[in-house]
């Protein structure tokens, strides 16, 4: 990019924008952006600025301009007043370490299996169940949250792969 937008630079959209440059010319401008996406560069300018929030479709457009899978979690987590109360930020941390830490979770499987079939016995979950119930979907979120982030690794590097 030719210059660095200084009030946008924490932003994830301009982020995102910025590093995409680095392999299609015409995302450096939020004009040749607007060009490109179809987003209207004033409008560009307010996202990367953090006046205001896309709108879901504006986050699909740009998630894929930019291979940026990781902006739709961040809309999602942060920005949609459904996806706040439902969806949990993702790190997308390197490759050997999302895999390594997926692999750890799932080495609790078999006794979180055996603890869901020792509560759901009886049809019901009773005060005694619940603290173990609730340790049990607190390490099935963990679970999906590293499933979620390798998926997002993922995606990214095949998206990056079809643009070389």
């Amino acid at each position: 990019m030719p210059k660095m937008a200084t009030k946008a630079v924490n932003n994830v959209f301009y982020k995102a924008r910025s590093e995409a440059s680095t392999w299609n010319d015409s995302l450096r401008s939020r004009e040749s952006t607007s060009e490109a996406t179809g987003v209207d560069r004033t409008r560009l300018a307010n996202i990367e600025l953090g006046n205001i929030n896309p709108h879901p479709e504006e986050v699909l457009i740009l998630s894929e301009a930019y291979n940026a899978p990781e902006l739709c979690n961040q809309y999602c987590s942060k920005m949609c007043p459904l996806g706040i109360k439902t969806v949990n930020e993702i790190e997308v941390p390197e490759l050997e370490k999302a895999v390594l830490q997926l692999l750890s979770i799932f080495q609790n499987l078999p006794q979180i299996k055996a603890d869901l079939i020792t509560i759901a016995a009886d049809g019901i979950i009773d005060g005694d169940e619940r603290p173990k119930m609730e340790e049990i979907l607190k390490k099935l979120d963990q679970a999906s949250d590293k499933i979620q982030a390798l998926k997002i690794y993922f995606t990214k590097q095949i998206g990056n792969r079809t643009k070389s």
